[in-house]
């Protein structure tokens, strides 16, 4: 009996004495957006099955993971391997990560942490505006200026650096993978960061204020308790513009060089997934099978981002849980060692 009148107070306390009525608009916001959260997923699942029914034809033919893996595109003779695009893709991408990823975190903990007042809003803006650049400026840029001032040093860095795999050793095309993914890294810098920069601006002040009292310079600070609370975040970042780098289009098909072939070494010409549906899907109307290889290379480039994205998910929920308590006991404990050393 008491336990049932403590309900009964508790249920008042939280509706404030107010009628089912009036509580009305809060379950139809709750509904509402139920609703159109589960809308997002209904329609990736239906891209996914739009998608998959399109490309039936030649996965019918060639099988599934035959026309992922197959090393031959040959639009001539009706043979579709998808496997050179898909390498071509990754290595952009890849080459995009490498380059890209730390320029923006740098210019993202310039920003935050080291920039003077007076500057900062004029350069984040600066940062900003390069993804306002359209992408095929940026292709146009690639094929009159990066591809004729680069091959130089591209050669002298291949000849030089001979001995490392998949770089050294072979004459440079114009058009090639390094191009591409120097391109898509000045194209996801802002969108990194930009991210980071909201990450690294979330990092409570008594960390910082903590490590610098301790002893610790500032760049031992940024080490220490910066970068481990922010890390989680700016993984996310990274991943997010993994996404992006594999999805771009006409930039790269400007200047990768559009080659159906696995190249041999990064400063060779190849192809990607993008970039052959941009080239060959308008003569592809009148050839059912060319059309549904190139839907099904959509299709791979679809479930390829899905993937990215979880495992940036993934990666983001890993490295937040207990990330403040790990960054404020690295910011100590290496703000004390310094101060000992």
């Amino acid at each position: 009996m008491a336990a049932a009148s403590v309900s009964t107070r508790s249920d008042d306390r939280l509706g404030f004495g107010r009628s089912s009525l009036s509580r009305l608009p809060d379950k139809a916001l709750r509904w509402g957006l139920t609703v159109l959260a589960a809308a997002i997923l209904l329609l990736i699942l239906f891209f996914f099955i739009r998608l998959y029914i399109e490309s039936r034809p030649v996965f019918s033919k060639f099988g599934v993971f035959g026309f992922t893996f197959d090393n031959n595109w040959d639009v001539s003779h009706s043979i579709y391997g998808a496997l050179p695009l898909l390498v071509g893709t990754l290595i952009t991408a890849a080459t995009a990560l490498i380059i890209g990823v730390p320029v923006a975190i740098a210019a993202a903990l310039f920003v935050t942490e080291l920039c003077p007042g007076r500057l900062r809003p004029p350069l984040t803006i600066m940062i900003d505006l390069l993804a306002a650049v359209p992408s095929v400026v940026y292709g146009l840029w690639g094929v009159f200026v990066l591809i004729p001032r680069l091959k130089p040093a591209e050669q002298w860095f291949t000849d030089t650096f001979h001995f490392i795999p998949f770089i050294g050793g072979a004459a440079v095309a114009g058009p090639n993978y390094f191009i591409g993914g120097l391109i898509l890294a000045i194209m996801i810098v802002p969108i990194v960061s930009a991210i980071s920069r909201e990450v690294i601006a979330t990092v409570p002040a008594d960390h910082k204020e903590a490590a610098l009292a301790l002893g610790a310079t500032r760049w031992e600070m940024i080490r220490m308790a910066v970068l481990p609370y922010s890390r989680a975040g700016i993984t996310g970042a990274a991943m997010l513009g993994l996404g992006r780098a594999i999805g771009e289009t006409i930039a790269v098909t400007l200047v990768v060089g559009n080659a159906p072939t696995i190249g041999k070494h990064l400063f060779d010409q190849g192809y990607t997934l993008a970039a052959v549906i941009a080239n060959e899907f308008g003569e592809a109307a009148n050839n059912p099978t060319h059309r549904a290889a190139l839907i099904a290379a959509g299709l791979v480039l679809f479930v390829l981002t899905l993937v990215i994205n979880a495992a940036a998910r993934y990666f983001v929920v890993r490295g937040s849980r207990g990330r403040r308590i790990g960054a404020s006991d690295a910011a100590t404990a290496g703000a004390a060692a310094g101060l000992g050393g």
